[in-house]
C-alpha cells in the first residue's frame, strides 16, 4: 500500500489538491496557513493506511475515527479541536468548490474542552512579572523585560504580535500602540503610563545590546541579546527567569482581558482590543469574571 506522502508525490498530489487549498487561505495569518497545511497532510497519511487515496472516498466514519484516534495519541483536547478544525476547513473548501459531494466533517464532534479556562494571574503573580529584576542579568535586559511584561500585560498583545513590533509601532504622544494581528489585520489598541514610561526607559539603552544590529532588525522595537528581533523563545524565558511558578506569556493577555471584564469593560470593546474575529472567542472571559465573582462571594459574603 502507497502512502500519502508517496501517493502525492506520483502525480495525485491534484486529487488531494493542497496547494490549492493554501493559495484559498488568503485571510490567514502565516501561521495558521502552515497549521492548517500540516494538520491535512497529518490526515492524509493516516486514512492512506486505510487505503483511501483522495478526497472524495473520505467519509464521516473516516473522520469519526480519526479524531477518535487522536483521542487516544494523548493530544490536548484544544489541539485535536484545532486539527479538526482545519479538516472542516479543508473539506469545506473541497465542498463549494465541487471536488466532493459530501463534507464528510460535517456532524463530527471532538472531546469537549469547557472545563478549561484561561488561567488568571493572581496579583503576587504579577507583581513578580512586574517587578522581578534577576540580579545576574545587566541593566538593559532589566529595562527590555519591564517593557515586555507592561506591554503584554498593559494592552493584551499576542507574544508574535509583541515580536514584530516596530520602534515606531508605538505613538507614545497618544498612548497606542499599532498591531499586525492574524490574517494580516491592523489595529491600535491603547498603552498605558507606565508601558509608555518602560518603552522609552528601554529605547533609551537598546543599542547598548550590541554594536551592530542586522540590517533586517534594526527597526524592531524590542532585541535578544545577540542583538536580532526577540524571539517568542526569549519571551518565553524572560517570563521563566521572572515567575513565582511556571507560567505561559499567554496569561498575562488572559488577564489583561479579565481584568478590562472585571471592571465593567464591554464585551465588544474588548473583542476589539484583543482583535478577536468571532466574540464569541471573546466571550470565554465573561467566563472567568463569573468565576473570579463566585470566588470572592464565597469568601467574604457572610451569607455565602
Amino acid at each position: 500500500m502507497q502512502s500519502a506522502t508517496t501517493v502525492l508525490e506520483v502525480g495525485r498530489a491534484d486529487q488531494w489538491n493542497l496547494d490549492g487549498f493554501v493559495v484559498s487561505l488568503t485571510a490567514a495569518s502565516p501561521n495558521t496557513v502552515s497549521a492548517y497545511q500540516r494538520d491535512v497532510r497529518l490526515f492524509v497519511e493516516w486514512v492512506a493506511r486505510h487505503g483511501v487515496t483522495a478526497p472524495s472516498q473520505v467519509t464521516k466514519q473516516h473522520v469519526r475515527s480519526y479524531v477518535a484516534f487522536l483521542s487516544t495519541s494523548k493530544l490536548a483536547r484544544r489541539s485535536i479541536a484545532r486539527k479538526k478544525a482545519s479538516l472542516t476547513r479543508y473539506f469545506g473548501w473541497l465542498s463549494r468548490n465541487k471536488k466532493v459531494k459530501v463534507d464528510p466533517t460535517v456532524g463530527v464532534k471532538t472531546p469537549s474542552d469547557k472545563g478549561r479556562l484561561p488561567k488568571v494571574l493572581t496579583a503576587a503573580q504579577l507583581r513578580a512579572l512586574l517587578e522581578h529584576h534577576p540580579e545576574d542579568h545587566p541593566r538593559w535586559r532589566h529595562l527590555r523585560d519591564d517593557a515586555v511584561v507592561e506591554m503584554l500585560y498593559g494592552s493584551g498583545l499576542r507574544v508574535s504580535e509583541l515580536c514584530s513590533l516596530e520602534i515606531d509601532s508605538i505613538d507614545v504622544r497618544r498612548g497606542v500602540v499599532r498591531v499586525m494581528g492574524k490574517g494580516n489585520k491592523e489595529r491600535q489598541v491603547p498603552v498605558g503610563k507606565p508601558a509608555v514610561d518602560s518603552v522609552r526607559d528601554w529605547v533609551k539603552v537598546r543599542k547598548e545590546v550590541v554594536d551592530d544590529v542586522p540590517a533586517a532588525d534594526e527597526l524592531a522595537l524590542f532585541l535578544n541579546h545577540r542583538g536580532k528581533r526577540i524571539t517568542p523563545r526569549d519571551v518565553r524565558r524572560l517570563i521563566d527567569d521572572r515567575a513565582l511558578s511556571p507560567t505561559h506569556p499567554h496569561a498575562l493577555r488572559h488577564t489583561f482581558a479579565t481584568h478590562l471584564l472585571d471592571n465593567g469593560a464591554d464585551l465588544r470593546a474588548v473583542q476589539e482590543l484583543l482583535g478577536h474575529a468571532d466574540v464569541a472567542t471573546t466571550q470565554r472571559y465573561t467566563h472567568v469574571s463569573k468565576e473570579r465573582l463566585k470566588t470572592a462571594y464565597g469568601a467574604s459574603h457572610p451569607r455565602a
